[in-house]
Formats: C-alpha cells, sequence, structure tokens
C-alpha cells in the first residue's frame, strides 16, 4: 500500500502507535516530556496571547497530539489552572471574597485547556482539562502543536526515469517497491516545494501536512497557533529523505506495523505558507533554542555561592539549567523549528525579542 494508508493505520488505527499501549513518552522523548521547562516557557506565551486579545472572559489553550497530556498537566500546575482557588492572584480572605467589579479575573480563573488526541482519555488525567479526538472550533487562545505534524501520514515518492512515482510499503516488513505515476496534486506540490535532486532520490510529500496545519489555523477564532518540530527548508531538502521509527528509546527502520513511531521530518516552509494562507496574516519561524531564550530558558547555571547557603534550591536550580540545555541544544530537541502563526492579532506581539 501507499506510505500515506500505512502510516495512518500503523499510528491512528485501533491498535496503532499512538493510540493502544503506554504512549509515546515510553518509547522516546520530546520538548513535552521535559514538560516543566517547556511549561514554563509555554505559561509566558500563553500570557503574551492573553494580553494581545485584552484578557478575554475565557482562554483557550489546546494542546494537538497531546499524548497522555503530559505538557498540559505541567502547564496547568504553572497557570495555576489545576487548583483556581490556590492562585496567588486569587483573594482567599472573607473580606475579599466579592471583589470589585473592575478587579480582574485572573488567568488560572479563565484559561481552559483541552488536549486533543486519538488515543482514549488517560484515567489519571486531571478533571480540569478536556479530552478530545478532534481539535475544536471556535479557538480563542494558544493552539500549540509539539511534534504533531511529524507524525501526520503522508506518501513517498521516487523518481524513475521520466517522473515521480509513489512507493508502496509492505507493512509487516517494510519493503518497498515502485508504483503509480503521482497524481495531479502531489506533482504540483512536489515541483513548488521539493526540488528534484541531481541523482534519483525520494520524497516525502508534505501536502497532508500542509493540509492538517491549514485545517487547525482554521479552528482558531483569534490567538496564535504554534508547531514545534524538527523539519527542512525547500533549499535544504535531504536526497534521501527523513522516514524513520522508534521504538522503547532507539531508532530503528521504519516499519509501519504498529510496533513503533513511524515519522518523517516536516517541510516547515511549505506548512507555513499553507497556515499563512488561512490565517491571512505572516507568520515566523525560529529555532527552538531562539524561541525559548526569547521566552526566558537560558539554561545558566546557578552561582556556585547558592551551593552553600541553599543546597536543595541549588540542586533543584542545577536541574532545571540541564533542562534548559537539552532543550536548546542545536544538535537535539534544540533542532527543532517553532512555527508561530497569529490569527485575528498583531503579529508584532509574538515576534521573537
Amino acid at each position: 500500500m501507499r506510505w500515506r494508508d500505512a502510516m495512518d493505520a500503523a499510528l491512528y488505527g485501533p491498535a496503532g502507535f499512538f493510540v493502544a499501549g503506554a504512549g509515546p513518552a515510553a518509547h522516546f522523548r520530546t520538548s513535552a516530556h521535559a514538560p516543566d521547562v517547556l511549561a514554563t516557557a509555554l505559561s509566558r506565551l500563553v500570557e503574551q496571547v492573553d494580553a494581545a486579545l485584552g484578557r478575554p472572559d475565557r482562554l483557550d489553550v489546546v494542546d494537538v497530539g497531546a499524548g497522555r497530556g503530559e505538557l498540559l498537566r505541567a502547564l496547568s500546575r504553572t497557570v495555576g489552572a489545576d487548583g483556581r482557588s490556590a492562585s496567588p492572584e486569587t483573594p482567599t480572605a472573607p473580606a475579599a471574597a466579592a471583589p470589585s467589579p473592575a478587579a480582574p479575573v485572573p488567568l488560572a480563573h479563565r484559561v481552559r485547556l483541552t488536549a486533543v488526541e486519538r488515543a482514549p482519555r488517560p484515567d489519571d488525567l486531571p478533571a480540569g482539562i478536556d479530552w478530545r479526538d478532534e481539535i475544536p472550533d471556535g479557538v480563542t487562545g494558544l493552539l500549540v502543536a509539539t511534534e504533531w505534524l511529524d507524525n501526520v501520514p503522508l506518501d513517498v515518492a521516487v523518481q524513475d526515469g521520466d517522473g515521480w512515482r509513489y512507493l508502496l510499503v509492505d507493512p509487516a516488513s517494510g519493503a518497498e517497491s515502485v508504483g503509480d505515476r503521482v497524481g495531479a496534486a502531489d506533482l504540483d506540490w512536489l515541483h513548488r516545494w521539493w526540488p528534484a535532486p541531481v541523482a534519483a532520490g525520494r520524497a516525502e510529500i508534505g501536502r497532508t501536512r500542509d493540509d492538517a496545519w491549514a485545517d487547525a489555523v482554521g479552528r482558531l477564532d483569534r490567538g496564535l497557533a504554534l508547531a514545534v518540530d524538527y523539519g527542512h527548508l525547500r533549499q535544504e531538502r535531504p536526497v534521501d529523505g527523513t522516514l524513520t521509527g522508534y521504538r522503547a528509546g532507539r531508532q530503528v527502520p521504519p516499519v509501519p506495523d504498529g510496533s513503533r513511531d513511524v515519522t518523517a521530518h516536516v517541510a516547515v516552509d511549505s506548512v507555513a505558507a499553507a497556515g499563512a494562507g488561512v490565517a491571512g496574516c505572516a507568520y515566523t519561524l525560529v529555532s527552538q533554542r531562539e524561541a525559548l531564550r526569547a521566552l526566558g530558558a537560558d539554561g545558566g547555571r546557578p552561582p556556585l555561592t547558592l551551593a552553600g547557603s541553599d543546597p536543595a534550591g541549588y540542586l533543584r536550580a542545577l536541574a532545571a539549567a540541564s533542562a534548559v540545555a537539552e532543550l536548546t541544544d542545536p544538535a537535539g530537541l534544540g533542532g527543532h523549528w517553532w512555527l508561530r502563526q497569529p490569527v485575528g492579532v498583531d503579529p508584532a506581539a509574538f515576534m521573537a525579542r
């Protein structure tokens, strides 16, 4: 079968990798699996979105491809949404029980967290986190997709003597064979976004990712859509593609049998153009390293003097610095792209700085 169909069954079928079992965190680490650092940075981004929207009565935070809810669990603690009455902004004294009508409503009381994932809702997920299998309409706030697009199924093509043909794959073994000529829509995408290599090579047709991101951006009424993923640009497409697999912490062949993650890097410039076409305004595309540092995650080591005055605090600060270093390492998770697409708000509010 074509790779797109094989990936869909292997990842999202009834026994698929993302639907059954312990979830992706049991097999590999993403930025969302260092949740406290990422959540702290994203909480600052949530505050920027909230301010840009004029502090609406309800602020949505929607996590697409949420795994088992790791990121939203951490974010709920960071913004105080897991215990709204405990927010430091929330008056607790009897005399403050009826705040002035002019008093701002704390973010913790306005934020609504929604996880989007095909797997069943985890039994231990906090009640304050909604769980859906599709992106809701009418989102006002932040929509974040951390390593989601790289798992949107796509077709793979190979050049023969006179053009592109689809690659077919045996789901049980991963063995490939050459199929029919590429259809008109996919061929148009290849001509625009994947320059033909000098020698025969492979191409991963990102049109399905473009469509998925455009649909996600279209679910926003106002706010910011953020995609975080490995990717490449038109002038640097890999000749042999990037399709691979991961299982139990190791990179393995991309056999689409449901036992492993099957992933390919994202043509981020193509995806960005598709989202901008829906939003009708500019996007920004920066490295995760640049984005996190702009949000205050610099990874600096704590001063040694803290070890003498507060040993436990020093160890906590050292662990946090180590986590930031992991997320900003250009050879690792720091190699992610951050694609930020505003919708209905001034793009300048979210520019890297």
